[in-house]
């Protein structure tokens, strides 16, 4: 779960880590009052789910008050592209008003958690500001990690690394070492999957500053977090995931193509997907029904898909383990009871109770094609899409 900049500064400062004045506006006229409390020079910045918003124009600087309250207005109500985005960009609904800092130097800190290691790591570069994928690929050497195991903790001689590694001087490595530590602190206490600080900036007063932060959480720990889990905007989210996610289908991820795919199993979808493509198709989604066993996740699905007007066939690649073959039939049977569901519809199911299920789709009158494997359903879904139609 992602959140917005001015709520990730919120927590970053909650965990004693210092962040510059500002407040959060709705309004022009809230902006105007904000830039005006703050005295000075402000940045303006649009408060949306994706990165690259200095480049998009998200990012503004205003001198006066006055100026602050027109570029608010020109931010707010429209939707900004980066290239984080869809070509349709995302809403700006709230802007960040924040005192303006000068600037000595921009460096980068960050928590994910390696999947190899098992481990969270700390990742710290001189060359912050920019994207760390960038600095990854042309100086590689730039950037130093360090692996936190758990049970010992994050140690001294770690945080001491990092911070001699960027080059600070000797004032500033205690300050910086010590805003390591709340980092991590914060990553383990709110269950968090990133904690991103670029850029970290060294002002011309010697202080050390998030000029920008982004958070994102456990999906699967946010039953620890309901303080966290207010803090979503669902604005922010495709609709259609919004409306997946609504519905209980929490393995949806909207793509660009036209079919609509429905598998159990995340390894098998992503397969699904490639042969789709691979034979001159494009899926309309990511969707692993998981292996629950429950009809109605099979009509929620079938919800998402009608509801897509990119959606031109349907496929359904069920194997069968833990996950019974006849409850997706079931399923599949009660969506079109339920909706007027006239895209076409590919079938391919193997595995537990699958004599049971396809007797129950056959028994139904529903129209569709059989496909033997996912392979023959791909090549299947592909042909039915391009005459498909609603």
């Amino acid at each position: 779960m992602k959140i917005h900049e001015y709520q990730a500064k919120a927590l970053l400062s909650e965990f004693g880590i210092p962040v510059p004045r500002g407040g959060v506006a709705t309004t022009p006229a809230e902006a105007k009052r904000i830039a005006a409390e703050l005295e000075g020079k402000v940045a303006i910045k649009a408060q949306v789910y994706a990165g690259g918003r200095g480049k998009a124009g998200g990012i503004k600087v205003a001198n006066t008050p006055e100026e602050a309250e027109k570029l608010a207005a020109q931010m707010l109500g429209t939707r900004l592209v980066t290239h984080q985005t869809t070509p349709e960009g995302v809403p700006v609904s709230k802007v960040l008003i924040e005192k303006a800092v000068s600037i000595q130097r921009e460096l980068y800190l960050s928590i994910i958690v390696d999947g190899a290691s098992r481990m969270p790591v700390m990742m710290a570069s001189e060359a912050g500001g920019m994207d760390i994928e960038e600095v990854a690929r042309v100086s590689p050497e730039k950037i130093l990690k360090v692996y936190i195991d758990q049970a010992a903790g994050f140690q001294s001689f770690q945080r001491r690394k990092l911070a001699y590694g960027m080059n600070l001087n000797s004032t500033h490595i205690r300050p910086a070492t010590s805003l390591m530590t709340n980092l991590y602190k914060l990553f383990q206490a709110k269950d968090c999957s990133l904690a991103e600080i670029n850029p970290l900036v060294v002002t011309t007063d010697g202080e050390l500053l998030a000029l920008d932060a982004k958070l994102n959480f456990d999906d699967n720990a946010l039953f620890r977090h309901s303080d966290i889990e207010q803090l979503h905007d669902v604005e922010q989210e495709d609709p259609l995931e919004a409306k997946a996610n609504e519905l209980g289908i929490k393995n949806y991820i909207k793509m660009d193509g036209n079919i609509g795919c429905m598998v159990n199993g995340a390894g098998l979808a992503m397969a699904v997907m490639d042969l789709i493509t691979q034979a001159g198709g494009r899926p309309a989604n990511f969707l692993d029904t998981g292996t629950v066993n429950d009809a109605n996740r099979v009509v929620n699905a079938f919800k998402i898909f009608t509801t897509d007007p990119n959606v031109k066939a349907i496929l359904v690649n069920i194997f069968g383990g833990i996950t019974r073959v006849d409850v997706i039939a079931q399923g599949i049977v009660e969506a079109h009871k339920q909706m007027d569901c006239r895209l076409p519809l590919v079938i391919r199911l193997a595995g537990t109770n699958v004599d049971d299920g396809k007797r129950i789709i056959a028994e139904s009158g529903i129209k569709f094609v059989e496909a033997t494997d996912f392979y023959d359903a791909a090549r299947k879904a592909v042909e039915a899409a391009k005459g498909g139609s609603k």
